[in-house]
Parts: C-alpha cells; structure tokens; sequence
C-alpha cells in the first residue's frame, strides 16, 4: 500500500455547505476542522495540512474521556489498554481519534465515513464506527453507529470534542448556558472520578444553569442530570454579551456533558491557552468502563453481538 504524500496531514479534506454553514472535514479522526456560520466560527479551527491540536473536533469512541490507569473489568474479565495521556497516566478518548477514517459518501450537504476498530490487546472485540455528517439550515448534525462485529457483547461510548467560540471575545467574556444540575468531583491533578455532586455545592465553578460570564474560572469537569425539552434534547451554548455565539444540541442518547475551558499548564502564552470552550456530550461517564468502582449509572453501554447502536448531537449558530 503506498501513501500519498501530497494528502493533508489531517487526512482527506471533505467540504459542506448548506443553510449559510461552511463546514470542513478531515478523515484522520472524522473531525470538524471548521465550521462557520456567515464569517464567523463556531468552533476552534486548525488548518489542513496541519496534525490535529490534541482531539479538537474529533469523534471518539470506544470511550470518551479517560478510562483511569488503562484499566478495567467487562464481563468479569480485566483488560488494560495503552496510556494515552502519559502526563496522568489515563487511556484517553478512545482508539479511533487518530484513524484516517474511509469515505463511503460525500456530497455538498453530507459526508459518510467509516472505520474499524480491530480487536486488540486491551479491547479485544471488532467494532465498525460510521459517522454520518449533514449540513443544513439547522446547523451539522453528526451520527455516530456503532456496530459489534465480534461474537461477544462490546462496551461501547462515544462523543464528539469541539471547542465552541462566542462571536467575539475571549473565554473570561463568554457567557455560558449549561443546565446541568450535577457534577462529576474528580482529584486535581489526575482527574480521576469521585462521586457526583450537587452544582450548587460549589456554585461560583459550576453551576450555569442560567447564563453568566465564564470569568477567570477553569473547568474540566463532567456534568450530568441535564434540563431537557419536550422532546428529550438538552442544549449548551456558548455565546458573548450580544448573545452570539455556538450551540451544541443532543438527546438523551448522550446523558453527560464534559466542559473544559482549556487551561494550559503554563498558563497565559501557552500554545492552546483557553482558546474556547471545549462541549463534548457523551453517552457516558468519565472512566464509564470501571461502572463497578463508583456509586452512579455511568452509562457505559454493552452491544450485543451483530447490534447497531447510535447517537446524535448538532452544532449550531446562535443568534444572526
């Protein structure tokens, strides 16, 4: 098999347009490189021939988040994965994020693209992931399906991992919509899990259910028992004082939420440093892998064998 080495280093790049959405794709993680409504960006973006800044605008799946120390138990057997955030010691959001993804269908509103995950060490079922891509007047809607190939039941999550902007301003300017009544506590340091906890244990960080002004505060955090519509679909948004700004929509298929606010190790300067808001559903928890350590539903869902299972999420403009 040859490799072209005149591709872009994020892999193919897939254009869509629709409903006044710009949205540009690269295979390499089937990730939103960019999506702009008019002439202003939703998300974060990073140019074409360039290796994706971490998992900005990636699918992950298996897992999103981490699964703490490599490590867990499924079906009464432990499995260790590789540490892919060696600064924590963590598998991080999954084994797809840096797969060049197959295009199956492309058009000006749509993109299908697929890949699969081989059975491995660590995780040792075959799993197919499909995302499906649409672009139009409300925004870019993704799907993500999961199929177990395997003939035994696989453990399964996913999520997407763009970071959203207001229309203008920094970070400490956004206001930010997050009708989460509950946080996920995790250590300092490593992040690891604890235990949920009300946002109004520590309003100032985390508690967004009506919007306020991000300030100085630094969040990296996941966030459960969203407000949800009539019809199960809970919203975040990001936005500045004018309330313009991104939204991102998902239904009940994705029960958590993580926030990150992009807080570099160095602080201001640092390559990355709070340059948006990091909204990522998940259909399940940090570390949803080891259920069994924690004293919550963590949403981590076994597909049987032969069985489909997907989630959707939109990304949207808020405001003209």
């Amino acid at each position: 098999m040859s490799i072209d080495a005149s591709a872009p280093l994020s892999g193919t790049a897939l254009t869509l347009r629709g409903g006044g959405y710009l949205a540009e794709l690269s295979t390499v993680g089937a990730t939103v490189r960019v999506l702009r409504f008019g002439d202003r960006d939703l998300i974060v973006p990073f140019a074409r021939d360039e290796v994706r800044p971490a998992f900005r605008g990636a699918t992950l799946a298996p897992w999103p988040n981490r699964i703490v120390d490599g490590e867990y138990r499924f079906a009464g057997e432990t499995h260790r994965v590789a540490l892919t955030e060696p600064e924590r010691g963590h598998a991080l959001h999954g084994l797809v994020g840096w797969h060049d993804f197959a295009v199956v269908a492309h058009t000006p509103e749509r993109a299908l693209l697929t890949t699969t995950i081989a059975a491995q060490s660590g995780y040792p079922w075959r799993v197919r992931v499909d995302v499906d891509y649409r672009l139009d007047g409300s925004g870019l809607t993704q799907t993500v399906t999961a199929v177990n190939l395997s003939d035994t039941p696989a453990p399964f999550g996913t999520g997407p991992h763009p970071y959203l902007l207001p229309a203008t301003g920094s970070v400490d300017e956004a206001l930010l919509h997050l009708p989460a009544s509950r946080v996920l506590e995790v250590t300092r340091r490593r992040l690891k899990p604890l235990d949920l906890a009300e946002v109004a244990v520590d309003a100032a960080r985390f508690d967004f259910r009506e919007p306020r002004v991000i300030g100085e505060v630094c969040i990296d955090h996941a966030f459960t028992d969203l407000a949800r519509d009539g019809a199960g679909v809970a919203s975040v948004t990001v936005t500045d004082a004018t309330a313009r700004g991104a939204r991102i929509t998902f239904d009940a298929g994705s029960p958590w939420v993580q926030i990150c606010t992009a807080d570099q190790p160095g602080g201001p300067g640092s390559p990355g440093h709070r340059i948006g808001v990091a909204v990522e559903p998940m259909t399940c928890a940090p570390d949803a892998f080891n259920a069994e350590r924690y004293p919550f539903d963590t949403g981590v869902r076994s597909i049987a064998p032969g069985e489909a299972a997907s989630v959707t999420w939109t990304l949207s403009a808020v405001g003209d």
